[in-house]
């Protein structure tokens, strides 16, 4: 997905109902708001003593079994969206894009004939490499409409060859993510596209990295918050542990405890609402 997670627990008022502990991963969308995008949750027996789940233990006698609960749903197709996407549409990773390189030839008669003969053994390589491609050589739409419907689709690579590429042995590549268009030699082509594939993924998930890193910050005054947290953004702050303190925050600001994060060096404070002692610094934000 190249989108950039933070790992943590959760807090006791943001834990599954009658879980003993609930970690998360936790995502910037391109609004500065947080998405939750993958739970796993620590049950105990609980859910098992409910429900009366048993096994027989080494000395064949029943026990509850301890129980956890984990995983993904389709909110992800969101964070998709809302992490890589701009105004032309959608941008999609090319380890998961269901379409990933699209060529579109532009001629006439036996021209396009001519084109195809030469860029099916192109074809051929790409997929061998399990690459999926289309050869879009349909009549009925304009080769501009067609840019249009593949850039909103979200198709990582576009390739067009038209009569005087033929002529010149060129191609002309786009690549979705940044919209940079170049005309390259022919010669090679199959393996610059495999390469270039590689690069639009790294390259989605350091631009989305960047733009989460760039909007973390620490936060130890209450008013600079509140004014802070209107845009997005996470803010890594020293909580006091009490359901108080983050009842007070989330009525004042609608923003919550994501998590208490893994990923960063804990020291003790003094909470920003309360005044009172803190152990750790969590992650506040506003979310979907």
């Amino acid at each position: 997905m190249a989108v950039p997670v933070i790992q943590g627990v959760k807090s006791e008022t943001e834990r599954f109902a009658g879980a003993l502990d609930t970690y998360t991963i936790e995502a910037m969308m391109q609004d500065g708001k947080a998405l939750q995008s993958g739970t796993s949750h620590f049950l105990g027996q609980n859910f098992a003593k409910a429900f009366d789940v048993t096994y027989l233990n080494k000395d064949n006698k029943p026990e509850f079994v301890w129980a956890t609960s984990w995983g993904v749903s389709t909110r992800l197709i969101g964070a998709l969206i809302m992490t890589h996407s701009d105004d032309n549409g959608l941008v999609l990773p090319p380890r998961l894009a269901p379409l990933q390189v699209v060529i579109v030839p532009i001629g006439k008669g036996e021209q396009m004939q001519e084109i195809a003969n030469k860029l099916q053994p192109v074809i051929d390589t790409l997929r061998s490499k399990g690459i999926t491609v289309k050869y879009d050589d349909t009549d009925n739409k304009r080769p501009g409409f067609k840019f249009a419907e593949y850039e909103l689709k979200g198709v990582p690579v576009r390739l067009v060859m038209g009569g005087r590429d033929l002529e010149n042995n060129t191609i002309e590549v786009m690549r979705r993510d940044t919209l940079e268009k170049e005309s390259r030699t022919f010669d090679g082509i199959a393996e610059y596209v495999l390469n270039l594939l590689d690069d639009i993924q790294d390259n989605i998930f350091e631009k989305a990295k960047y733009y989460r890193d760039s909007r973390i910050e620490e936060c130890d005054n209450y008013e600079e918050f509140k004014e802070k947290v209107k845009d997005g953004g996470f803010f890594l702050c020293h909580w006091d542990g009490t359901s108080e303190t983050e009842a007070k925050i989330k009525e004042e600001t609608q923003a919550t405890i994501r998590c208490v994060p893994f990923g960063y060096e804990q020291t003790s404070g003094i909470d920003m609402v309360s005044g009172k002692p803190s152990k750790c610094r969590v992650i506040i934000a506003k979310s979907y």
